[in-house]
């Protein structure tokens, strides 16, 4: 997956847990789009709101980490977020974030792109085009497999196509 026109960055710091993402009080939701109104209601409470259907979420260390509820990518899922950037992610969150479709990139530069810059993403060679700063980053790319998974919509979607 290639991002065809540049997408708006929504920029978060080191350590971003579940908690953070989607507050424990809405865990009792199920539906994608119901979880996405409350995404980063506590910390950033206009994510909500002005988040747009592309826009992708940059950030630092150990994103997704705390406890291991599938809630937090499921949130961001349904609130439209094309992609996660980091440094680095919490291990259950990124294997959950597979699980549901939802792609991951490693990155060391995420310090040289800014909120509200514009990106591109290409998830097969884990190159990033900041637009706005004219500069591209590297990622490593997802292996083969994981990139299976994500492109048939998730684990279960994937499976499906493995039994048909």
């Amino acid at each position: 997956m290639t991002s065809k026109t540049p997408s708006n960055v929504w920029k978060f710091g080191n350590d971003i847990d579940t908690d953070a993402i989607i507050p424990g009080k809405y865990l009792t939701i199920n539906n994608t789009d119901e979880l996405a109104k409350h995404a980063f209601e506590g910390v950033r409470p206009e994510f909500c709101r002005y988040v747009k259907d592309g826009d992708i979420i940059v950030a630092g260390l150990n994103f997704g980490c705390g406890s291991s509820r599938e809630h937090a990518p499921l949130a961001l899922r349904g609130a439209k977020v094309q992609c996660i950037i980091a440094k680095s992610f919490a291990r259950i969150f990124f294997r959950n974030a597979i699980n549901i479709g939802l792609p991951l990139l490693e990155s060391p530069d995420t310090d040289r792109i800014e909120e509200g810059d514009h990106i591109e993403v290409d998830l097969g060679s884990g190159v990033i085009t900041n637009t706005t700063r004219k500069q591209k980053y590297n990622a490593t790319p997802l292996p083969d497999f994981l990139r299976g998974i994500v492109d048939a919509g998730g684990l279960i979607a994937y499976a499906r196509k493995l039994v048909q």
